[in-house]
Parts: C-alpha cells; sequence; structure tokens
C-alpha cells in the first residue's frame, strides 16, 4: 500500500550538514501494523514527516496505493492517510467540543449534512469505549487516556487507509497503554486499516506484525514475519549504552547459540572479539511479553490472569519479558 524508495533527508544544523535518513527502503501491506523503533535523533520522527508530507525529502519516491505522493497533497491522500500524536492534545483545540474537533476532518473533506456528522461521531465514540455523550464535553475534562481515544476517533472519522501514530501510548499509564494497543488490533481487523507506529518503546514494537530498528538514519535490524532483506542496510549494528550494557537483535543473539558467559578478546579502540567461554547455555525462551503474577506494591498474588489492577492496593500491573 505504501512504498519507500531510497528515502534520503539532510538538514543544515549550525554549519553543518546533518544525514537524518540515508537511502530509506520500507514496504507497507494493506492491515499491516508496523513499528519503526529508534531513540531520539535516530531518524524515526524524519521519515514520519515525509510520509505526512510535512517533510520534502531531498532524494528517493513515496508511493501511495500506486500513485506517487507529493509535499502538496490533494484532499483524497489527506483523507486517507491521518496522524496520532503522543500528546493529543496537539490535535484537539480545548475551546471546542468534541464533536467539533472529531467532526473538523468531515467539513474540511466537505460533509455538511449535520445529522450525519453527530452520528458518524457518536458511533466512533462508542467504538473507541466513549459514550456519545462526550460529544457535548471539551478535552480539558477528559483524562489522558480519554483524550488519546478521541484522537483516535479524530483519525478514523474520514475512514482512512493508513494511520502514523508517533508514540500513541506515550502520555499514558501502562494499562491504558495496552488498552490502546488492543484497540489498535481491533481497528486493524475492523476498519481495514494499515497502522504504522513510530516509537522507542519495544513493547510497542512486540505487539506489531513487524517492526524496523532504525539507527543513525539508516535500518539496522527488522524482526516479525515477511522480513524484506531490503530494508535492512548492508551491515549489522549493535548497542553498547553509557553502562557497558550491549544490545543484540533476537535472530542476532540466535546465531551465536543463545545467552552464555563470552569473553573479550583483541580489545582495542574502537573494535573488540567476542568468544564463547561456557559450554552451559542458557535456552532461548521465546521473546514475548507478559504480566507479573504477583504485585510488585504488596506481594498479593493476581487471581485474575487479565486483571490490571491489583485486587488488594489497587496498584497497576506492570508487564514483563517472559
Amino acid at each position: 500500500m505504501i512504498k519507500i524508495s531510497n528515502i534520503s533527508k539532510k538538514f543544515l544544523i549550525k554549519n553543518s550538514i546533518v544525514e537524518a535518513l540515508k537511502s530509506i527502503n520500507l514496504t507497507i501491506e494493506e492491515n499491516d501494523c508496523f513499528a519503526i523503533v529508534g531513540e531520539s535523533g535516530s531518524g524515526k520522527t524524519t521519515l514520519a514527516n515525509i510520509i505526512l508530507g510535512i517533510y520534502q525529502q531531498d532524494k528517493g519516491e513515496i508511493w501511495f496505493e500506486n500513485n506517487q505522493l507529493y509535499r502538496k497533497r490533494n484532499l483524497n491522500q489527506r483523507k486517507l492517510i491521518q496522524y496520532v500524536q503522543q500528546n493529543p492534545m496537539s490535535t484537539l483545540n480545548p475551546k471546542k467540543t468534541i464533536l467539533s474537533t472529531i467532526a473538523l476532518p468531515l467539513r474540511i473533506h466537505k460533509v455538511v449534512n449535520t445529522n450525519e456528522i453527530t452520528e458518524r461521531v457518536k458511533k466512533l465514540l462508542s467504538y473507541v469505549g466513549l459514550e456519545p455523550e462526550f460529544i457535548v464535553r471539551y478535552p480539558d475534562t477528559l483524562s489522558g487516556g480519554q483524550k488519546q481515544r478521541v484522537a483516535i476517533a479524530r483519525a478514523l472519522i474520514t475512514k482512512p487507509r493508513i494511520i502514523l501514530a508517533d508514540e500513541p501510548t506515550g502520555s499514558v499509564d501502562p494499562v491504558t497503554s495496552r488498552e490502546i494497543l488492543r484497540l489498535f488490533r481491533e481497528i486493524i481487523e475492523q476498519f481495514n486499516v494499515s497502522f504504522l507506529i513510530v516509537t522507542h518503546s519495544r513493547e510497542i514494537a512486540e505487539f506489531s506484525d513487524r517492526s524496523l530498528e532504525l539507527l543513525d538514519g539508516r535500518f539496522v535490524a527488522e524482526h516479525g514475519s515477511n522480513i524484506d532483506i531490503s530494508n535492512l542496510s548492508n551491515s549489522r549494528r549493535i548497542i553498547v549504552d553509557q553502562t557497558g550494557n550491549m544490545t543484540l537483535p533476537p535472530e542476532i543473539l540466535s546465531e551465536i547459540g543463545g545467552p552464555g558467559v563470552f569473553e573479550l578478546t583483541n580489545v582495542e579502540q574502537d573494535q573488540m572479539n567476542i568468544m564463547r567461554v561456557s559450554d552451559e547455555k542458557i535456552e532461548l525462551d521465546a521473546t514475548s511479553r507478559g504480566l507479573v503474577t504477583n504485585c510488585p506494591a504488596c506481594g498479593n498474588e493476581y487471581e485474575d490472569p487479565d486483571s490490571d489492577t491489583c485486587s488488594k492496593c489497587g496498584a497497576l500491573r506492570p508487564s514483563i519479558n517472559n
């Protein structure tokens, strides 16, 4: 549905040229849930802004449903590509009712029948888990999770083909985050919508069908099903953070035989070799994420396997890697 071919983008920052994206290739299919994962400065927001038409790429092309995307999008292209931001208040006008806020894209696209608009807004509010009576409320009266649900309803109102979500759960608590991710999955199935999620969270990446890791303007690893090797750079990279911790993509960990004890050899400036020194390997487990079995605040055991809060103290239930 979306094909990105050899996209590059440079910025002039304080008299220096910074390459934000370096020959990026990406294909997003129908009903895809795709994540682009990267830390701040990796280039993921630049790529999102190019897809949305906010930035113009220096090189390369973007095709959407067999039509080339240009910076000046026509109304139909704008209608079919919608955006959900990390901070929903960037989308919601505090001086406008929820009805006016969600209905605005319809008015832009020349849908003017007031009764039709109201019914469509109420139906979408119910779908995202809000009462239809919310149409008369204002954004400032809503919780963070409710605001994000309104923003999602606003994105759905034009019946888009793809929704680009930038850190969509960054402003909500862990329980609401999981609820929103479940809602995304329902939207994909119910509305025939694809999601492109831009995030630094590996939990969101694991929720997606596929994820690409973006580092220094290049894709360096891909996870999930239907892997397209053309999306990756020519070499594989690992990250060593400031505390000395090393992060390996799951497929690389599998290739070297799983976790274990390794010895560093030939350590020099900017290079090192690692070699396994113990035959006793740690068995690889599935890289899935689940919920803790006991409350970290009071130690109470969760009786309901799907509960998001502790029945004894009310603390939020965190998720962990299984």
